[in-house]
């Protein structure tokens, strides 16, 4: 089991560069199964979610190779129909290999997805939009679902709710469709206008990723030889903006637009965080005060203030003057992390989907456990302002969405290190 060892107090300088996307290379990985030329994806993260997707692909017979940061997926040969339970297990994203496998061959066997405990995901609207286009879905013994399609036919879809997850995969399972697809409440986030412009190098019809009304026009076949590069992770750029909005410091974000993080960043100057674009690939963060509270922040779907960042700005708020209310709009177990918090000295009160975060002049180093990846990250960020030595085990969850994180901020200033434990995890 690895764990950080975190000393707290120093404050971070320096610059930090923002890897690739892992909610945008998940699905567009999905994506090269509809190809069956070359697809080579650049700007990839050295992810555990990006390794298992890779592996998925191999066990489906595509041939894949991994360069660096290049993955290239040789799409002419697909021999199985099988998602092995051992890697749909591993992580949400899986599921958004229905649409891509059942367009491409028309049958597809694959378990519940996997990935972070914070919450039901149901997976309805990917079910339904499925079985619109013609699917049918049996739920078999164990959680195994067996779908088939001899042909998707293009329709159009009203999503319940605008789910990343229920967008990609009707996406997908439209580029094959014969006709047109329409989907109606679609997700805008920047991550499936990623996937429509990868799609759209693919050669297929696709509009519309970013207003909430997408147009897919399916296509025969697909073989196109595809070089593509993955967007920056807003997510990782908004994770470093509240390490430095905590710690302070100063430090500059590069290879980062600034309207996927302004949602963080409006967050952050309501603390007191000077946040100032420098060009349009970097922006740059500096903290040099206590933080003030935000009186409410409410989570909400792009391009309102993001989930996935919630933990994080819970932490930087722990150690704020005065009292912040934090309403989670979209996952009800999103405050699993809380209670660790809480071991190192945050004053934290959760009701259901609401925590009121009272914040505190010292946060004091603890041993914590990391039980997700975006509670661990800000397992984290309470480590680096703790006073004393905390240690995070569990670290597999953050390595989920984090690209080597101690090196990271090691390189700006912070104490933090990688340590192999000999106890069973």
């Amino acid at each position: 089991m690895n764990r950080f060892i975190i000393e707290g107090g120093n404050r971070l300088h320096g610059k930090l560069n923002i890897p690739g996307a892992k909610n945008a290379v998940l699905p567009i990985l999905a994506a090269t199964i509809l190809n069956r030329g070359i697809s080579r994806i650049k700007n990839c993260p050295n992810l555990e979610d990006t390794k298992t997707m890779q592996e998925i692909l191999i066990s489906l017979g595509l041939h894949v190779e991994n360069d660096k940061q290049d993955i290239v997926v040789y799409g002419e040969n697909i021999t199985a129909n099988t998602i092995p339970e051992s890697l749909a297990g591993k992580m949400r994203s899986s599921i958004v290999l229905m649409g891509a496998v059942l367009g491409r061959i028309g049958e597809i066997y694959i378990s519940y997805p996997g990935g972070c405990a914070i919450g039901p995901r149901p997976i309805d609207m990917h079910l339904n939009s499925l079985r619109k286009m013609g699917a049918e879905i049996d739920d078999l013994y164990k959680g195994t679902l067996h779908c088939k399609a001899a042909k998707f036919k293009g329709t159009e879809i009203l999503l319940d709710y605008p789910s990343v997850g229920a967008t990609e995969n009707t996406m997908l399972a439209a580029c094959l469709a014969e006709g047109e697809t329409i989907i109606r409440n679609a997700a805008k986030e920047p991550e499936i206008v990623d996937l429509q412009n990868f799609l759209q190098q693919m050669g297929v019809a696709v509009y519309g990723a970013g207003t909430g009304v997408i147009h897919i026009t399916g296509k025969p076949i697909i073989k196109a030889d595809v070089t593509y590069s993955v967007i920056p992770d807003r997510i990782v750029a908004g994770t470093y903006m509240a390490c430095v909005a905590a710690t302070g410091g100063e430090i500059v974000l590069s290879s980062i637009d600034y309207e996927p993080v302004s949602s963080i960043a409006y967050c952050l100057r309501n603390c007191g965080v000077s946040i100032e674009t420098l060009n349009k690939k970097e922006v740059k963060v500096k903290s040099l005060q206590r933080l003030k509270a935000i009186e409410v922040i409410r989570t909400s779907p792009y391009p309102g203030f993001p989930t996935d960042l919630q933990p994080q700005l819970v932490a930087v708020l722990s150690k704020s003057s005065g009292t912040s209310v934090i309403i989670e709009t979209v996952f009800e177990n999103r405050y699993g992390y809380v209670e660790q918090l809480m071991r190192m000295g945050a004053d934290i009160t959760v009701r259901e989907r609401v925590a009121v975060v009272k914040g505190v002049r010292k946060l004091t180093g603890a041993e914590v456990d990391a039980c997700d990846l975006r509670g661990g990250a800000a397992l984290a960020i309470a480590a680096l302002i703790a006073e004393g030595t905390s240690t995070i085990n569990h670290v597999m969850h953050i390595d989920r969405g984090y690209e080597a994180l101690e090196n990271s901020l090691a390189s700006v200033g912070a104490s933090i290190r990688r340590e192999r434990s000999n106890s069973v995890s």
